[in-house]
């Protein structure tokens, strides 16, 4: 069978390729699979999904909430420490996969063979560094997933929206605007659809803008409005579920909710609604000036922007986007005529991915790079450090399946020992990297070739050399924008090829914390 898969922030949702259908696949306790983790204090046994959800509020278990979040700040030797256990991510990705599998497989509505194949098609954010997008490529892999593509999210929603409202499309009108608000990130990607092929022409985001911020902003409301008191980690993040919980309640028409305070001993409380829509109305406004970033076409030579009279719509979609106060908003700031909220917001990105997936829709995607990335260089013998841009943002990339593209640079060596500092971000000012910078591991090179047996370079004294051997840079990018680089030496027949990656870091995650005092202040307690 072939699936769209979704992995979301906060839940994980599937659809299927069905004879030009593409329904949202079913689980017992419903429609999505909870991207939560749970590990037993006694001994760190792991439980996932709703299996994770139902030993939540038991006290000898600590949940993990919102693992994709973590994937933006995380290599392959990242590990992450949930109570006092300890894990690699890889193996918490691993297992959580591996559950989703068992569970489409034997406790859902796909109707499959214990021993069927599943042949995929991922989403991830649009701003996800090449880190990210290998980490969750191959977890997949390691799960048993065939995963044939690996997709952008709001690229994937582009397909859904030609699949539910092609007719909006004109001569006049080929634009599309796709507002993506999940659980933990916020894309928005300009599309031009022109018959069966969407070209995906620009693309933003924001990797830590979501729903959960949502949580975050109406926990500090409801801490406002208690005693001064210290809230510890485990009682903080029951506070933060029970926030959540009540969001997700509240309608077009609501006027006041009901927080649950048992996990600290208290009373509940009510919360005004325009009082929650206060707090959160900054972090939707952030989200919508992003999104007019994406408002520019840098195919044009003369005028990059594009006129609203160019938008067929923007699209509204991401499971955060249900809150009200999201197309609230965007009505106000663009009008309702221009604002289409996908009919299934929590699902359109895992529907638009098994639209891609239908060979029989004959639908074509040209994406491109969402960051640019290069690597720092000396200039001036070393007396100035440069930015190289190698790939640069908006670059094309390559069809599914194609050869991925590749770039070179030659010059003679000029020390003993290769330095490179690799780096993607979101914009480039003045030269310098800007915009969400993401560094990578720093690579040593032996130019000299008496060092080659060096196993650790970092203690070796660089210097500079003349007429040093030539040297050849070759990088790669693929068709699911993941980066990597070969370094030769030509004349010597020597070269390495090295996996571009984040340096491993130990985080830590739902430790006793105590959150700051707060003072009790007027407020619409009801």
């Amino acid at each position: 069978m072939r699936l769209g898969i979704d992995f979301g922030t906060t839940h994980t949702v599937a659809a299927a390729v069905d004879r030009g259908n593409y329904p949202v696949v079913s689980f017992e306790w419903g429609d999505d699979f909870p991207s939560v983790i749970a590990a037993r204090l006694r001994d760190g046994a792991l439980r996932f999904g709703w299996d994770a959800v139902a030993v939540e509020d038991d006290d000898r278990w600590v949940t993990l909430r919102s693992i994709k979040r973590w994937l933006s700040g995380s290599g392959p030797q990242t590990r992450i420490a949930v109570g006092p256990h300890e894990y690699s991510i890889t193996s918490l990705l691993d297992g959580y996969l591996q559950a989703l599998r068992e569970a489409i497989l034997t406790r859902s509505n796909a109707g499959l063979r214990a021993d069927e194949s599943l042949e995929i098609a991922v989403g991830v954010p649009a701003n996800a560094a090449s880190d990210q997008r290998f980490l969750t490529l191959d977890a997949f892999r390691h799960a048993g997933f065939e995963v044939h593509a690996v997709l952008n999210e709001p690229s994937a929603a582009g397909f859904e929206y030609a699949h539910r409202f092609r007719n909006t499309i004109t001569s006049r009108r080929e634009y599309v605007l796709v507002y993506d608000l999940g659980g933990g990130t916020f894309d928005a990607s300009l599309i031009h659809m022109a018959g069966a092929v969407n070209e995906v022409v620009t693309s933003i985001g924001v990797p830590h803008l979501g729903g959960d911020d949502f949580d975050e902003a109406m926990l500090d409301l409801v801490l406002d409005l208690l005693p001064a008191l210290e809230i510890e980690g485990p009682v903080r993040q029951r506070l933060l579920l029970a926030c959540r919980r009540q969001k997700e309640t509240i309608g077009p028409h609501s006027r006041r909710i009901l927080v649950d305070l048992d996990p600290a001993g208290l009373e509940p409380v009510f919360l005004k609604i325009e009082d929650v829509y206060a707090v959160c109305t900054p972090l939707v406004e952030r989200s919508l000036s992003e999104m007019e970033q994406a408002l520019r076409d840098p195919r044009r030579e003369e005028v990059a922007a594009v006129a609203w009279g160019e938008i067929a719509g923007i699209y509204v979609v991401g499971g955060a986007s249900s809150f009200p106060l999201v197309p609230r908003c965007l009505k106000e700031r663009f009008g309702a005529h221009r604002v289409r909220r996908s009919p299934h917001p929590f699902a359109a990105t895992a529907i638009g991915l098994a639209t891609f997936l239908d060979e029989d829709k004959g639908y074509e995607l040209s994406d491109c790079l969402t960051r640019h990335f290069g690597v720092w260089r000396e200039s001036e013998a070393g007396g100035h450090v440069v930015f190289d841009p190698i790939f640069e943002k908006d670059t094309r990339l390559p069809p599914r399946g194609a050869a991925p593209l590749v770039k070179e640079r030659r010059y003679r060596a000029a020390h003993n020992v290769g330095h490179f500092r690799f780096v993607e971000c979101g914009a480039i000012r003045d030269g310098r990297p800007d915009g969400h910078v993401t560094p990578w591991d720093e690579i040593r090179f032996p130019f000299d070739q008496s060092l080659r047996d060096v196993t650790d370079l970092t203690g070796v004294i660089v210097d500079r050399r003349d007429a040093g051997p030539e040297v050849i840079e070759r990088f790669e990018c693929s068709a699911e924008g993941i980066f990597a680089v070969t370094l030769a030496l030509p004349e010597q027949a020597f070269e390495r090829t090295f996996t571009i990656g984040r340096s491993g870091v130990t985080c830590e995650a739902l430790q006793p914390q105590k959150a700051r005092p707060r003072k009790r202040k007027a407020s619409s307690v009801a």
